[in-house]
């Protein structure tokens, strides 16, 4: 009786993990819902995409923050790490200088700051904190620049503050840093990036509609 106990017992305990990893199979970020019902077919409408593999995609997001004293201050650069690890729920990598800045005393191969690169759900939960929480707390906060798209698909802009991010326990930072964050997408121009990004929900800045049509021209 006691052996057939046990057997039943280590069975339900696989059968609990079987379920607890079908569950965070299944789990799928509200955002990302959005882009596959709502965002694909309205990009499909606006540039006449025949294959549904055509569709831009939202493809990574980095964050890179510089620490200005990281060369002598090894609690900064670790303080920016924290900081960025609770940001993006994943542990960023060091940066180095790629070569020597005589103006600040640095030298190739000197930590400059962290980046982490995010893919996946967890991109999807970073870009919906973002659009949501984050940037509406950003003091005069009047959009973003439509300028800064980089012809490949890529949008990049700068946040002065990281306390604008709930994460942050602002009694607990040592001091205010800013940041640069990148997203990546598998657009090929870009009006479609800008679109891609406008329909999920990033505040970009209406784009003049004389400049609108010279793109499409």
């Amino acid at each position: 009786m006691v052996a057939k106990s046990k057997t039943v017992s280590k069975k339900k305990a696989k059968d609990s993990k079987k379920m607890s990893k079908s569950k965070a199979v299944r789990y799928v970020p509200n955002l990302r819902k959005q882009y596959l019902e709502n965002i694909v077919p309205k990009l499909t409408e606006r540039f006449k995409y025949k294959n549904p593999m055509e569709v831009p995609r939202l493809n990574t997001i980095s964050i890179n923050m510089g620490v200005g004293d990281a060369k002598v201050s090894p609690k900064a650069l670790e303080s920016a790490i924290q900081e960025l690890t609770l940001i993006s729920g994943q542990k960023p990598i060091t940066t180095l200088s790629r070569k020597d800045i005589s103006n600040f005393k640095i030298r190739k191969g000197f930590p400059v700051g962290c980046k982490v690169t995010i893919r996946g759900n967890r991109m999807y939960d970073f870009m919906e904190r973002l659009i949501s929480i984050a940037l509406p707390r950003t003091r005069d906060f009047r959009g973003l620049s439509f300028k800064s798209f980089d012809g490949r698909g890529n949008y990049s802009f700068g946040v002065k503050e990281q306390i604008i991010f709930t994460e942050i326990d602002y009694d607990k930072i040592d001091s205010i840093r800013g940041m640069d964050i990148t997203f990546s997408t598998t657009a090929k121009t870009n009006d479609e990036s800008y679109w891609l990004l406008k329909l999920i929900g990033l505040p970009l800045q209406d784009k003049p509609v004389k400049q609108e049509v010279s793109e499409v021209a």
